[in-house]
């Protein structure tokens, strides 16, 4: 999407938040200003247009219906959101014409069922770029959208998938997305589930961390559950002792084979364990049956390159029937209005 040159030019981080303006929701092209997020998202309507956000901590949230947004701190690293959650869903509920998201921080998004997040995504293609996201049940969550793509740069997810029930919700989610793209980002001691779980046929993770030295409770760190193709190439990995699942870092398909894994490269990246980690523990588990491309990945003792798992065994059988329970509803929480 086009930003303003002012949002563009953005690009360095700054110290503690300031205390906030009467009117710190500011709208670049128009220079209008609005006491509250929600009142600048509505006076964009169907138009292209960025909010700059002045410093300081908000509970505010917002709901985009429609447009091009471009949510920006006018400081990168200044702007907190705390707490603030729209329809029982997230700060930002985006389903407008496409989101920008830059130099924002996100926390504590918290909701009962445990889908509480920063960003929830609904439609539409949506670009993040050097935000934070921690100690929440997910960073961003997303629903099915084919023709769109999402992006996330020099970003930092942290603390996140604890679920209030004890059912892990994750770092990143992304359902039927056409794409998901992830550069320079970071992702860190979690809380239950997975770091990124994507449903998107296509999938690129690139110079990355992943790193679980401090994680509870958590699973698999790249988890493509049905499957993609792309590549995920010069990142560092790191599998702590506090695994509810160590079978493998980087999954394929362990939820049914939908799309093709023909050609998926996994190359270039680095993986380790903790001191004491008990495990054998496969770099990649592929449960779809096609050939990938794994080479120049230097891993640790007691981590097995590739491990190919059987997708009809009776419980692969068990934890697909169970994925689509899960998926089904998913996609209703996603999709639901509180």
């Amino acid at each position: 999407m086009r930003l303003s040159a002012l949002a563009v030019l953005l690009s360095l981080f700054s110290g503690p938040a300031l205390a906030q303006s009467p009117a710190p929701f500011t709208i670049s092209e128009t220079g209008r200003s609005f006491g509250n997020l929600a009142q600048a998202v509505d006076a964009i309507g169907d138009a292209d247009g960025t909010i700059l956000i002045a410093p300081g901590r908000y509970a505010d949230c917002a709901v985009q219906t429609a447009g091009r947004v471009a949510f920006v701190a006018r400081e990168p690293g200044t702007v907190t959101f705390d707490g603030g959650i729209c329809e029982g869903k997230a700060t930002l509920v985006l389903r407008g014409r496409a989101a920008h998201v830059e130099g924002l921080r996100f926390t504590r998004q918290n909701v009962p069922d445990g889908n509480g997040a920063g960003i929830r995504l609904e439609r539409s293609n949506l670009s993040v770029v050097r935000s934070h996201f921690v100690d929440a049940q997910s960073g961003i969550l997303s629903g099915d959208d084919p023709a769109a793509t999402i992006t996330i740069d020099r970003s930092t997810f942290s603390g996140l998938g604890k679920h209030p029930n004890g059912h892990g919700a994750h770092g990143i989610y992304i359902g039927q997305y056409g794409a998901l793209k992830i550069t320079a980002s970071r992702f860190e001691r979690g809380t239950g589930g997975h770091y990124v779980k994507s449903r998107a046929p296509r999938i690129e993770v690139l110079d990355s961390s992943f790193d679980d030295s401090h994680g509870r409770e958590t699973n698999y760190l790249i988890d493509l559950p049905n499957g993609a193709t792309g590549r995920i190439a010069g990142n560092s990995f790191v599998n702590g002792l506090g695994k509810e699942n160590h079978t493998a870092m980087i999954t394929i398909a362990p939820e049914g084979r939908i799309n093709s894994s023909q050609g998926l490269i996994i190359e270039g990246n680095r993986a380790w364990t903790v001191p004491g980690y008990p495990w054998t523990t496969a770099f990649i588990g592929n449960w779809s049956g096609d050939e990938i491309i794994e080479r120049g990945n230097v891993l640790a003792p007691r981590l097995t390159k590739v491990q190919r798992l059987s997708a009809h065994s009776p419980a692969q059988l068990i934890r697909s029937a169970l994925a689509l329970i899960r998926n089904r509803t998913q996609a209703w929480l996603t999709s639901h209005d509180a």
